[in-house]
């Protein structure tokens, strides 16, 4: 049967998307501030490390999160999914926006943090899931690679809103007003979650091809049936998401930690030069999933795999020759572009290896898995490989891995965009 599209129920699911994605990145993007308010510690090298891995700790929930509410989402609907996501999401942006400081309550603050965090890592991981799922079994045929990039555009709004929130509050008040109440003002924004979030995804409807597929006899739904069927498309979807997450948490979430610890750019010119190469992005990535859908998931997925391969090293060490912010903004926009390509096929192409009733949980094994051993850890990662190797240049080395694991991927991918029906 073919959807009916329905402007305000898509339009309801991206912007739902990308407030609860905000309040995720958001913490990547105040790492800095973060590391000494709550891990303070003799060595500012030591401290970031700290509240890098705390980052990343949020991941290590994000499979568990990813699969029980994909198993959820595929026996309750998409929409049922959908709204639990937003209340863990709200509660726990709750505790990191009134958390006391370390200077306040000692360890109890970097513990509220820490548990924060993996709530964060539950709800995020059955997002992309979820929300991928309502939006190409929203889409008609031959639209499908156009309507799931809004997943990535979420993100990417995400994202934009994290930096700008970050910029407004760095170049709006002075060091000492950001350490004493300004560095909450973004996760007090992301509490708008709540009230938006429920109230948007209270009125969606349930997709008609998890309708249709909930008549048919019902499919077991867990890890060890969709292991047994589906190993091989686990394994590719691991390869693609390995190779884009790297790359947006390199290139977006790490970049402001960057610029301002080896590049010595202020921290508000490296937010202001992520607000361009975002903006960028946003507008990208939908032109790349409509170009899916004409050429294909494969092809537009190995030249995202081949611009990550070739781009990030000569960029990053024009920027390191003379970081300005100009240079830092023209890097920044071109690697953007080149995310834009692959995130505008990427979504799809996940969701259209596993069938309706195997879908979310097919996608939060695949996607989660592969986000947190390499994206949630990025930054701990090239923060480590810097300190281990000397060169600044080491974030480059990591993209480039994960742009060979990701070009092998796309040429294994079963390419699906033709198909009239989901399967």
């Amino acid at each position: 049967m073919q959807p009916r599209v329905k402007t305000r129920q898509i339009l309801a699911a991206v912007i739902g998307n990308a407030l609860e994605w905000y309040d995720f990145v958001v913490y990547g993007f105040m790492t800095v501030i973060i590391s000494r308010l709550f891990f303070p510690s003799d060595s500012e090298y030591a401290s970031l490390l700290i509240a890098m891995a705390t980052f990343g700790v949020g991941f290590f929930m994000r499979p568990v999160g990813g699969v029980l509410i994909g198993m959820y989402s595929d026996r309750r609907g998409r929409k049922a999914a959908l709204q639990l996501i937003i209340l863990l999401m709200t509660v726990s942006i709750a505790m990191i926006a009134f958390a006391p400081t370390y200077a306040a309550i000692g360890v109890g603050a970097p513990a509220l943090i820490v548990i924060a965090r993996l709530l964060q890592g539950v709800a995020t991981g059955g997002e992309f899931a979820s929300a991928t799922a309502f939006l190409i079994e929203s889409a008609p045929p031959g639209r499908r690679g156009f309507f799931g990039s809004l997943q990535m555009v979420g993100q990417s709004v995400a994202a934009l809103c994290g930096a700008t929130a970050g910029m407004l509050v760095t170049q709006g008040l002075t060091p000492e007003q950001i350490d004493n109440w300004g560095w909450r003002l973004p996760f007090v924004f992301g509490l708008l979650i709540g009230p938006v979030g429920l109230w948007m995804r209270r009125h969606l409807e349930e997709t008609e091809a998890f309708v249709e597929a909930s008549k048919k006899p019902k499919v077991h739904v867990g890890l060890k049936s969709l292991l047994r069927e589906h190993l091989r498309d686990v394994l590719v979807c691991f390869g693609l998401v390995l190779s884009s997450t790297i790359m947006f948490y390199v290139v977006l979430i790490y970049m402001p930690t960057y610029a301002k610890t080896q590049l010595h750019i202020p921290l508000n010119d490296a937010f202001t030069a992520q607000v361009a190469g975002l903006c960028c992005l946003t507008a990208l990535i939908p032109l790349f999933g409509w170009l899916s859908d004409r050429i294909g998931r494969r092809p537009v997925l190995m030249l995202a795999a081949l611009l990550y391969l070739v781009l990030p090293y000569p960029l990053m060490g024009w920027v390191l020759a003379e970081p300005t912010l100009m240079r830092l903004t023209l890097m920044q926009v071109v690697l953007c572009s080149a995310i834009a390509v692959g995130f505008g096929a990427i979504s799809t192409a996940l969701a259209e290896q596993f069938p309706v009733q195997q879908r979310s949980t097919g996608l939060a094994l695949a996607y989660n898995v592969a986000v947190m051993l390499f994206g949630g850890f990025a930054q701990l990662i090239v923060t480590w490989l810097i300190g281990a190797t000397g060169t600044p240049l080491a974030p480059a080395y990591y993209v480039m891995f994960g742009a060979v694991v990701g070009l092998i991927a796309a040429a294994c991918i079963a390419d699906r965009h033709l198909q009239e029906e989901l399967h």
